[in-house]
């Protein structure tokens, strides 16, 4: 998104960590530190393969997550979060809190989401 145009930094920001999928990826990752896309799928339970993988390459060109290959049989990969990725954690944390107060307030029963 190099340009001289200018952009909105608020729509900027949405670009890279908005949408259904996203941010609820980059805080399993932060959670539990070390994923890998077996296990993200069976933290976010509504996603596709396809729709997972989309969703990590897009995290990874934009530097919020760092894949890692390891040489073997079968494959191994783990996603870790970026230094990039680290910093929007306590902003999907006061999302998650401001959450949590509207569900208590409307009497929605929460599911357990961490270890």
């Amino acid at each position: 998104m190099n340009s001289t145009i200018p952009v909105c930094a608020v729509d900027y920001a949405f670009r890279r960590i908005g949408g259904k999928y996203k941010g609820r990826i980059l805080w399993y990752i932060h959670e539990y530190k070390v994923l890998r896309f077996g296990e993200i799928r069976k933290y976010i339970k509504d996603i596709t393969t396809k729709m997972l993988t989309q969703t990590l390459r897009e995290l990874e060109n934009d530097g919020m997550i760092n894949r890692k290959v390891y040489p073997e049989v079968p494959p191994k990969v783990e996603y870790t979060l970026t230094e990039t990725g680290a910093e929007i954690i306590p902003f999907i944390n006061y999302l998650r809190e401001w959450g949590k107060q509207q569900m208590e307030k409307e009497n929605i029963p929460q599911m357990i989401t961490h270890k």
